[in-house]
């Protein structure tokens, strides 16, 4: 298994930190942004016509929460099984930006800011 990189680039649409992904790492999967298989996502889809890098570049909806493609049924299962707080996530992005948000992810180790 590959160890975690830091690079902004595998900081996905939603928050979420690809490098820090175990399908990512054991290389079954390529990171978000390189991901064309994903087109099934509806936040990709949305900030690549936007041209985003991510959710936090978003004018229209400055809580990530208040959109209904990136707090939908799905995603709140998932924050329920993974105990993830991808609001938190794109809330940190907007503070310290992409390149710094990646190496904290890479240093602790998540893919995913915890829920409290």
């Amino acid at each position: 298994m590959k160890s975690i990189p830091t690079d902004q680039n595998l900081v996905a649409y939603c928050g979420l930190y690809c490098g820090a992904c175990k399908k990512y790492l054991q290389e079954k999967c390529s990171g978000c942004h390189e991901n064309m298989k994903a087109s099934w996502c509806k936040i990709r889809t949305c900030c690549i016509n936007a041209s985003y890098a991510s959710c936090a570049d978003c004018a229209e909806h400055m809580n990530p929460d208040d959109c209904k493609k990136f707090n939908n049924f799905i995603s709140k299962i998932f924050a329920v099984i993974f105990k993830s707080d991808r609001a938190a996530c794109i809330r940190k992005v907007k503070e310290i930006g992409l390149e710094k948000y990646a190496a904290f992810m890479a240093k602790s180790g998540l893919q995913s800011i915890k829920r409290k």
